[in-house]
């Protein structure tokens, strides 16, 4: 059964699941519990009502009523959540969705913003509309047309960064659909993500600005997520494995950032200098946490502090650095050695 990153997941047992990565044991699909169903929910389909549940919730609830959701994995050596293969009903696509809010004879007002941004894409990236999705609440038909943001997906990390890149050129046009976002949304992100003292205000406005991932569109906050196509995901759940080894710190040059947006963030870097921890070979600076992705690129010169991890396929033998191994990610960061906020 084949799932992949933005995809949602609904049960046998009526709940909604996203799923979070590319690889998955064959047994069950690794996927993180959204929606539950409650009586008392804000959120309604087919006369059934449910409640969106934060991380802790998502544990407690299928702890209670559906401990075979979860699993101790070997691969990543923590408790993990995932739809056993039987208990899946549907896998829910966001290309099916976007196809069908396309051919809709009467969006409402947020489908009539999603497909803003998705012909924005087609007529001014050049994306074909098979390489575009709706992920997020959208996607299973759980939103709020009032309140709820918009998860554009596309497809393929070339188009995605051919998209943020279209969107760079358009942000500041006056008669673009498709906006910049205001300070005082940055403000409130800072507040929400960034928990110590690794990144300033105006260091945080500054990264997040130039991403070009994020943007508003008839004032609706959009993201511009980046998913695999089918040919470029590779390997198999189990075949790397990973070890912790302790915190290190270290400079390096980015070699590639293409896949800077995808889930988990990836940076291929050399001239990797280490200044505190274990004397090894880094090749790789990888983010769980969405305030590092995209936040260097090809060329780019960064200091990055997180945890040491071994990763072994076979008998070969790397190592990486991950960001964003909890929530706040506290003394966590990827930075640029040498940042000109003026620039």
């Amino acid at each position: 059964m084949q799932a992949r990153v933005r995809d949602f997941i609904y049960t046998k047992d009526d709940l909604f699941l996203a799923t979070t990565t590319y690889l998955h044991p064959q047994d069950r699909i690794l996927s993180f519990l959204r929606y539950i169903p409650d009586p008392e929910g804000e959120r309604s389909l087919n006369g059934s009502r449910y409640t969106k549940v934060d991380s802790k919730q998502a544990y407690d609830f299928l702890n209670d009523n559906y401990p075979e959701y979860l699993f101790d994995c070997d691969v990543t050596r923590v408790k993990m959540m995932g739809v056993p293969t039987q208990r899946v009903e549907m896998v829910l696509s966001p290309v099916e969705r976007l196809k069908e809010i396309m051919n809709h004879p009467a969006p409402d007002e947020l489908l009539l913003k999603v497909i803003k941004v998705a012909e924005t894409f087609k007529e001014q990236a050049g994306i074909a509309e098979k390489h575009l999705g709706i992920s997020g609440s959208v996607l299973p038909n759980l939103y709020d047309p009032r309140v709820s943001d918009i998860d554009f997906v596309v497809y393929g990390l070339k188009n995605h960064r051919k998209a943020m890149e279209t969107f760079e050129s358009i942000k500041h046009d006056l008669n673009s659909p498709l906006k910049a976002i205001e300070d005082g949304y940055w403000a409130k992100l800072y507040e929400k993500r960034i928990k110590d003292s690794t990144l300033s205000f105006d260091e945080f406005r500054w990264y997040e600005d130039r991403k070009n991932n994020r943007g508003v569109v008839d004032g609706t906050l959009f993201d511009i997520l980046a998913t695999r196509e089918w040919d470029e995901i590779t390997g198999t759940f189990g075949e790397e494995t990973y070890e912790p080894c302790g915190t290190v710190e270290i400079e390096a040059t980015i070699s590639d950032a293409l896949a800077a947006f995808d889930n988990p963030a990836v940076y291929q870097v050399e001239e990797v200098e280490i200044l505190d921890g274990a004397q090894v070979p880094i090749s790789e600076v990888a983010s769980y946490t969405h305030t590092y992705s995209g936040q260097a690129r090809e060329g780019e010169r960064i200091t990055a502090r997180g945890k040491l991890e071994k990763v072994t396929v076979g008998k070969k033998i790397r190592y990486r650095l991950i960001v964003g191994t909890t929530r706040e990610s506290l003394g966590e960061y990827i930075k640029l050695k040498d940042l000109n906020l003026d620039k």
